[in-house]
């Protein structure tokens, strides 16, 4: 595995998820608009909801790539490899007709799924 490599994809992608959370809590229907979906009260709360999740998330990210041994950031890049290509599986299965918003998310998770894979396998 690339560590320190594997470190900077962290640290970018809980930059990444802090800035989602902070437009989520602050702009959900904007959020929601963009993505095609309809906006009601109960989506709003919703996305509020995987806001305040969006944060804690990008805070351990920042902390684990910091903070954590060589082992324990491995682990953590495979649960985020599996995530992050999760999370742009789930965004091309939206409900509803696909968006340019709902596109460049998806390539976001689907390029840090990616990354994670890379300096997974990658020597140092």
């Amino acid at each position: 595995m690339h560590y320190s490599a594997l470190r900077t994809t962290l640290k970018a992608g809980s930059i990444v998820f802090g800035a989602s959370a902070l437009f989520l809590l602050i702009l959900p229907a904007t959020f929601l608009g963009l993505l095609g979906l309809e906006v009601n009260d109960g989506m709003v709360w919703a996305m509020r909801m995987i806001g305040i999740t969006l944060i804690a998330l990008a805070g351990n990210m920042w902390n684990n790539s910091r903070s954590s041994s060589d082992a324990g950031v491995g682990q953590v890049a495979w649960v985020m490899c599996v995530s992050a290509s999760a999370l742009g599986v789930l965004t091309l299965l939206i409900p509803g007709q696909r968006t340019w918003f709902a596109y460049l998310y998806a390539a976001i998770g689907f390029g840090f799924g990616l990354s994670y894979l890379i300096n997974i396998v990658r020597k140092q």
